[in-house]
């Protein structure tokens, strides 16, 4: 078998194992905590966002609550928090002259969540708010030898 060959089988190969282990678990599990949690921010700032589409709202809400459980925070003062910060950057009132002439009251919610995810403001949340935020939950909570991970 020439070089090529093996190369693509090894890629191959590769391409099917990731394929399946994206489909057996989320990978939250091997990010750090500090992640997760900004994770979890930027899902409850969609899931606010879009609370009005069902469908958005409950994806978004059904992400939060699985991030929560990867996630090792201050419970008592995030909650309230997230939520003064997600409201703050949803208020925020974007424009864009090249949109707003073909789309009428188009609020830029996704961009305001992103602009969230990458504010120093999370970033500041993060320090105070997450216990370990170098650490993955798979870190601290190691499996058996013997069963499979999520």
């Amino acid at each position: 078998m020439g070089t090529l060959a093996v190369a693509a089988l090894t890629l191959w190969a590769s391409i099917g194992y990731a394929k399946d282990e994206v489909r057996t678990s989320p990978q939250a599990a091997t990010r750090t905590y500090a992640q997760n949690f900004k994770d979890m921010v930027l899902a409850t700032c969609i899931a606010t966002a879009y609370k009005n589409d069902k469908d958005a709202a409950i994806d978004a809400g059904s992400s939060v609550s699985a991030l929560r459980d990867w996630t090792y925070y201050d419970l008592d003062k995030a909650p309230d928090a997230i939520k003064a910060l997600v409201e703050s950057y949803l208020a925020r009132d974007y424009h864009n002259p090249l949109a707003d002439a073909e789309i009428k009251d188009v609020r830029f919610d996704m961009l305001k969540c992103l602009d969230l995810y990458h504010s120093k403001e999370l970033d500041a949340q993060v320090r105070r708010l997450v216990s370990k935020p170098n650490h993955t939950y798979r870190q601290d909570n190691p499996k058996p030898a013997n069963t499979q991970a999520p």
